[in-house]
């Protein structure tokens, strides 16, 4: 049975008194709301009615408290979203396209887990986030709804967030290989970001070769220009001295066996600007280093074939050690050691 008003508007207000003074109202008992007979009642209706513009934004409710499947929480569903309580992370209320993309993972008993905070308005004034006890989901107009989590997002987390180098998240986390419809060239999950950037994390294999024998963070963009379509920079997180560049040419940037041709070889200069077109230079680079990775990029220009041509040696991608030596221009010895000296 719903309250007289006059009983109702006097809980408000003391309820408002009590946040005046820095205290927090006692919960109501089994309060009704609206016309469909449900009540709110304890950590639940303190978040129904004391969060600023939840009770907005749920509107009515259309159950009475729920058990959890886990058998430790508890929900309400009201028209607009619902509340989910525990006894580690509260009441909080879920809704919209962050309750849309939570339920994707499973709700509580995915791998996304309880809410930890109710949905915060981001810095940038654009979007708004929601943390929960393994992920933070973060949305933008522009981008939609997509949790950040992990070492991808701790990494994000250091280059500024949605206001740094590389904006919102425009995917979630995917192991598919594939990121703008390019593939990737090493094993392990990577998330897009705005502007045709991703981060990308490897469990690292025993036997690779390169940079990610262990496990790797990294970050790439994609250029779709002339000479290169993408590049990807991997970071060894035990030995952060081993670095890699790893770079996916277009068709026309291999060396050919038609000598008139014009190939990336005969570019250089704007092959190596292609190259961090979209993508910032490796961490804590020497001038050693860099003049390296040149070295590697010119041998492999000049070298590689594509596939069927009969030439000399490389794949679909140029990969560049950033912890080799610097050997000058030494043509002989680049053609010698298959641009792996």
């Amino acid at each position: 049975m719903t309250r007289p008003r006059a009983a109702r508007l006097l809980t408000l207000l003391a309820a408002g008194l009590l946040l005046l003074l820095g205290l927090q109202a006692a919960p109501a008992s089994a309060e009704v709301f609206c016309s469909g007979g449900h009540s709110v009642d304890g950590a639940i209706w303190t978040e129904y009615t004391q969060t600023p513009g939840v009770q907005q934004a749920l509107g009515c409710p259309i159950t009475d408290e729920l058990a959890l499947p886990d058998g430790v929480g508890r929900r309400q569903v009201f028209s607009g979203g619902s509340i989910y309580w525990s006894p580690a992370t509260g009441a909080h209320a879920v809704w919209g396209l962050i309750g849309q993309k939570w339920g994707e993972y499973g709700w509580e008993g995915g791998s996304i887990g309880y809410p930890l905070t109710d949905e915060l308005k981001n810095p940038d004034g654009k979007g708004v986030r929601q943390q929960f006890q393994q992920a933070t989901i973060y949305w933008s107009p522009a981008t939609g709804a997509h949790p950040v989590r992990g070492l991808i997002g701790w990494y994000w987390g250091q280059n500024g967030y949605e206001r740094g180098r590389y904006g919102y998240p425009t995917t979630d986390e995917t192991d598919s290989g594939k990121i703008g419809g390019v593939l990737d060239s090493n094993a392990g999950v990577k998330q897009g970001f705005e502007k045709s950037k991703y981060l990308l994390y490897s469990p690292g294999r025993a036997d690779a070769y390169e940079t990610c024998h262990s496990q790797c963070l990294g970050y790439g963009g994609i250029t779709d220009s002339k000479w290169v379509k993408k590049t990807e920079v991997y970071i060894n997180l035990s030995d952060r001295n081993l670095r890699s560049v790893h770079v996916t040419p277009t068709d026309d940037a291999f060396a050919s066996l038609n000598p008139t041709r014009t190939t990336a070889v005969d570019d250089m200069e704007n092959l190596w600007k292609q190259v961090w077109a979209n993508t910032h230079t490796f961490p804590n680079y020497t001038q050693t280093e860099l003049n390296s990775v040149y070295q590697q990029l010119y041998c492999h220009a000049k070298y590689s074939f594509p596939n069927g041509s009969g030439g000399h040696f490389g794949g679909p991608t140029w990969d560049l050690e950033v912890w080799r030596a610097d050997i000058g221009m030494d043509t002989d010895k680049m053609l010698k050691t298959g641009c792996n000296w």
